[in-house]
């Protein structure tokens, strides 16, 4: 089992982290002991793992079968103009250790599938979805709540972005239980009625702020602090500069799930 005690180059490392009272050396230590897991190492899953590597994040696992391709750079950003055609778990575990050297990487090069879903979030005690996709996005959902480990999920498009954090596993602090995925979109739109990226088109920077925002909610979670974006979808406008929030419930007809 790896020790969680931080040595003196990580203290001196994550100073900025161990000065904040809410977080501090007994914090820093739980974001050491962490396992996460990172759907995507694309446009969200570039902020996100560049942030939670330099955070401390014990052990990062990263799944994604794609390779790095010239139109990725525009966004990407973990990734580098010499890693084109390289697959995007092996750039962005390179990145990763050329960043923070304590991070372990683990490499998962395949796409997320019913049959795998289960045995892999079960290695893990928390999973960030930075798909590009409802299938994938259901199936991690779906997944997360069998396995009764927290998820940030989000998405983006052109200008517009959202996230939010499931944990229908457990029950608020009103008593009811947390509202899941399916609650707050209970079915995917039908192919074609929302366009991919690479149809409509996206703006880099927007994957930075909803990544980073992912990031931010991860260590949140794991750190227990502050209070997480449960049952509560955070949306953001880049042509305006405006986020603006939602609550929602799980549905009555799902209150005995």
């Amino acid at each position: 089992m790896t020790s969680t005690s931080l040595e003196s180059s990580e203290i001196a490392r994550y100073a900025r982290h161990i000065m904040l009272p809410e977080l501090g050396g007994g914090g820093q230590q739980k974001l050491k002991a962490a396992r996460v897991l990172v759907i995507g190492a694309g446009g969200l899953g570039a902020p996100v793992l560049q942030y939670l590597a330099a955070a401390g994040i014990g052990t990062l696992g990263i799944v994604d079968d794609d390779v790095v391709s010239l139109s990725n750079l525009q966004r990407q950003v973990i990734h580098r103009t010499a890693d084109i055609g390289q697959t995007k778990v092996e750039s962005a575990s390179a990145a990763i250790g050329a960043l923070n050297p304590h991070v372990v990487v683990e490499r998962h090069p395949l796409r997320l599938a019913a049959d795998n879903a289960e045995a892999l979030l079960r290695q893990y005690d928390l999973v960030i979805d930075g798909s590009d996709n409802f299938d994938t996005r259901y199936l991690a959902a779906d997944t997360a709540a069998t396995v009764g480990i927290p998820l940030v999920t989000g998405a983006v498009g052109r200008f517009d972005g959202s996230l939010t954090v499931l944990m229908p596993y457990r029950s608020g602090a009103d008593g009811e239980p947390n509202p899941s995925y399916r609650d707050l979109f209970p079915e995917a739109p039908p192919p074609g009625v929302v366009p991919s990226c690479a149809e409509a088109g996206i703006i880099g920077a927007l994957t930075g702020v909803i990544g980073t925002l992912q990031a931010m909610e991860a260590i949140k979670v794991i750190a227990g602090i502050g209070e997480p974006l449960v049952g509560r979808l955070l949306m953001y406008d880049a042509l305006s500069a405006q986020f603006s929030t939602i609550r929602y419930r799980r549905r009555k007809d799902r209150s005995a799930d």
